[in-house]
């Protein structure tokens, strides 16, 4: 099997536009301050085989419910188009209460291995082989680690202000890859459906 840089850049950006890291710079700076650590390595790791057990036995898993890949992935796409929404208008469609300590809960889960993250990973199932899954996520992991470990740095460069150009960039990516991903499970044509 040929593994392509482009297919891999792809899902990377996927994923790492849906786990949305730097947008969670802010919150994570605020539970360092609450907590006095962030514990990068373990909520990494953590968060990492959440996902890689997602990755490997979240299809057998919906097939308990009845739900095939393409119907979990366009539902996924409505998921992920919301996501992009909230991020652009910064409207709150998805609750997230950070707890007292910064512990495996909230940052492992949700906050890096969320419900959007899992959607993602089940969505580009369908349309990407399990080793450029695997790839993205482990460079995204490895992003997810440097960024854990290094808030301060990036809140200094980036400034409140930088963070949410990013997070509006990549809401819009974000929008784009949803409407994508709905149509090529739907089997609907860009150039028909206008």
């Amino acid at each position: 099997m040929k593994i392509s840089v482009v297919d891999i850049f792809t899902v990377f950006m996927v994923l790492f536009a849906v786990i949305d890291i730097t947008g969670s710079i802010p919150i994570i700076v605020d539970l360092k301050k609450k907590t006095g650590t962030i514990e990068a390595g373990k909520n990494t790791i953590t968060a990492y085989l959440i996902m890689l057990l997602f990755l490997f036995f979240g299809e057998p898993f919906l097939k308990l419910f009845g739900v095939d890949i393409r119907s979990f992935a366009i539902a996924g796409s409505f998921v992920l188009f919301f996501l992009g929404l909230e991020m652009i208008l910064g409207i709150e469609f998805f609750k997230l209460e950070p707890g007292k300590s910064s512990s495996l809960v909230p940052i492992s889960f949700p906050l890096i291995a969320g419900a959007g993250t899992m959607t993602a990973i089940i969505s580009l199932k369908a349309e990407y082989a399990y080793i450029i899954i695997f790839i993205a996520l482990t460079l995204n992991m490895i992003v997810v680690y440097l960024v854990l470990r290094s808030t301060y740095f990036f809140e200094k460069i980036l400034g409140l202000s930088g963070i949410q150009i990013l997070k509006k960039l990549f809401g819009i990516i974000l929008l784009a890859i949803a409407i994508r991903l709905f149509l090529s499970n739907t089997g609907i044509r860009l150039g028909n459906a206008l």
